[in-house]
C-alpha cells in the first residue's frame, strides 16, 4: 500500500489546573494528496468524548465526516456528513432532535469545516499561503457540527454566520514541546466578537504544535508523534 500516516496526542491544559483533557489523531495521506483523520477527544470537565473521522482532498476542501458524541457516557448524537462543489449535506440521530438530516445549497464548495478536534482546527490553515496581506483575514466559508466552543452540541450541519470567522498568519516561529522541537507557522484564527484562536502548526500537514484559546483559558500542546510525517523538526 502507497499511503503515508502518522499518529499523535495532545494534551488540553487549563490555565491554574493543568491537564483536563487529550486528543489522539491518527492520519492516514494517499497517494493524490485526500488525507483522513480519526481522532478521539477527551474532555474531563465536560465529561465529554468525541470520536471525528473526516476526510479532505489534496487542496483541503472537506469531502465528508463522521462525528460521534457523548456526554455524561450517554449518546448526544451521531451524524454523517458530505460536501461537494454546490452542496453540503448531514444525515444523523440526536437525543435532542431524533432521527434527522439536512440539506444546504451552497454554491461552492466550502473552505473548512469544523468537527472540532485540533487537528481539524490546524488545517483550515494549510489553504492561508504566507504571502497574503498579514493586516487583514482571508474569510472561511465554513460550516460547523456544534455552535458551542467546546463542541457539545449535535451533531448537526451548523452554517457559519458570513464573516464570522477569518485567518490570518503571523509569523515563522520554533516551538519546543513534549514531542519535540519543530518550525511552526503562526496563525490566528479570528472569531466574530471571541477571542482570537492561536495555532502554532509544523510541516505540510499542518500538524498543531500548540494552540491557546483564551475564551476557554486552556493551551493544547503537542506530547508524542510518530509514523511518517511531513515536518521540519
Amino acid at each position: 500500500m502507497n499511503h503515508r500516516s502518522y499518529r499523535g496526542k495532545m494534551l488540553y491544559l487549563t490555565d491554574g489546573v493543568g491537564e483536563m483533557g487529550r486528543e489522539w489523531f491518527h492520519v492516514t495521506v494517499q497517494p493524490d494528496g485526500t488525507r483522513t483523520m480519526r481522532a478521539t477527544c477527551e474532555m474531563d470537565d465536560d465529561r465529554l468524548l468525541r470520536d471525528v473521522v473526516m476526510t479532505v482532498s489534496k487542496n483541503w476542501y472537506p469531502v465528508d465526516a463522521f462525528v460521534r458524541l457523548s456526554i455524561d457516557e450517554k449518546l448526544v448524537g451521531s451524524s454523517w456528513f458530505r460536501f461537494t462543489d454546490s452542496t453540503a449535506e448531514c444525515q444523523g440521530f440526536t437525543a435532542k432532535e431524533g432521527r434527522l438530516g439536512q440539506h444546504f445549497d451552497t454554491g461552492k464548495r466550502i473552505g473548512f469545516f469544523g468537527a472540532h478536534p485540533l487537528h481539524g482546527d490546524a488545517w483550515a490553515c494549510a489553504t492561508l499561503h504566507r504571502d497574503e496581506s498579514l493586516d487583514s483575514g482571508r474569510v472561511l466559508s465554513t460550516f460547523s457540527s456544534s455552535h458551542l466552543p467546546n463542541g457539545g452540541s449535535g451533531p448537526t450541519l451548523v452554517p457559519t454566520p458570513p464573516g464570522f470567522l477569518s485567518r490570518k498568519f503571523i509569523g515563522d516561529q520554533r516551538i519546543d514541546v513534549a514531542a519535540g522541537s519543530f518550525e511552526t507557522g503562526h496563525f490566528q484564527f479570528l472569531v466574530a466578537d471571541k477571542p482570537p484562536i492561536e495555532i502554532w502548526a509544523t510541516g505540510s500537514d499542518f500538524i498543531p504544535v500548540r494552540m491557546r484559546w483564551d475564551l476557554l483559558k486552556q493551551s493544547y500542546e503537542l506530547v508524542e508523534l510518530e509514523g511518517d510525517p511531513a515536518i521540519d523538526a
